[in-house]
């Protein structure tokens, strides 16, 4: 499978902080906000991901993460000339899919729970078409809302409905086949002139092929459009950091425990960053599990 980030947009609701960087280049607590859907990607097992953003931000997150090979993985990326929709990252994206699955993510998005990585596995173990992952909202009405049956089968999907069905919002993560591609490019703009990712969901579940994995207790999904949102995920990274003594998101840790890089090279990772407690944290994980350096 392979893997998309959807880095792009202008951010204006998060202006003046916009105003040289992207959103996704921003702070969330003790790492780049991008760090955090990269890490779902590789907690799913993914290791070939393409990065969109726009033309004049793509070189940075180029500099920030280069190819990926100190991660154990490969990083592309392309440049999105103007925000038209969640949708349009497979146009953008057709060569990277080729012919294989993907998984989108938005770039914005944080996801946090026990038992994650299993979770992202299971889910595409079963994928069949669409793989959609659901959360309770106090306000679903400004997202993607899914109805689900007794017996958690997805029944209906609207698009920020005035009178939502149900409280469960569609999260900033999709699980799809190749199919994805063809219906994407048979996409019609709405009338907010952009590709709607809820059109591409809908023909999945017409086809009788959408699922839903809920995210439920134990876990939380945050999005980061305004400056309160942005706050508010770094103060929940924050506690939760320093209560429990482990990173949330921390992709050298994560490319570790799943077996993309050796022991040593996470060492050697956090003994370049070994001026911030981010990089002794690396140091300490690693010698835990079995590097050979010192010093």
């Amino acid at each position: 499978m392979r893997g998309i980030i959807l880095a792009g947009g202008s951010a204006t609701r998060l202006q003046p902080l916009t105003g040289a960087l992207s959103k996704q280049q921003l702070p969330v607590y003790d790492k780049p906000m991008i760090y955090y859907p990269l890490s779902v990607l590789m907690l799913a097992g993914i290791q070939d991901i393409l990065i969109i953003s726009s033309h004049q931000h793509v070189e940075t997150f180029q500099v920030m993460l280069g190819d990926g090979s100190r991660l154990g993985i490969h990083l592309d990326y392309a440049v999105q000339d103007e925000p038209r929709g969640v949708a349009d990252a497979f146009l953008v994206g057709d060569k990277h899919i080729g012919n294989d699955r993907v998984a989108l993510i938005l770039g914005d998005n944080v996801f946090h729970g026990p038992g994650f990585s299993t979770v992202l596995k299971h889910s595409l173990q079963r994928l069949d078409g669409c793989e959609l992952f659901g959360y309770p909202s106090k306000s679903p009405d400004r997202y993607g809302v899914a109805e689900i049956d007794e017996q958690g089968n997805l029944l209906s999907l609207e698009e920020k409905p005035s009178r939502p069905r149900s409280n469960l919002a569609v999260t900033g993560l999709y699980f799809y086949d190749n199919d994805v591609v063809e219906l994407a490019k048979d996409l019609k703009p709405s009338t907010r002139n952009e590709l709607e990712i809820t059109d591409i969901n809908l023909s999945y579940l017409g086809q009788g092929r959408a699922r839903l994995t809920q995210l439920g207790r134990g876990f939380a999904w945050l999005d980061m459009g305004t400056h309160d949102s942005l706050l508010q995920a770094g103060q929940y990274v924050q506690l939760l950091e320093q209560r429990q003594g482990v990173r949330i998101a921390c992709v050298e840790e994560i490319a570790l425990r799943m077996g993309f890089i050796d022991a040593d090279t996470c060492y050697r990772l956090g003994e370049e960053l070994s001026a911030s407690s981010y990089g002794g944290y690396l140091m300490e994980v690693a010698s835990g599990l079995g590097a050979t350096l010192t010093g």
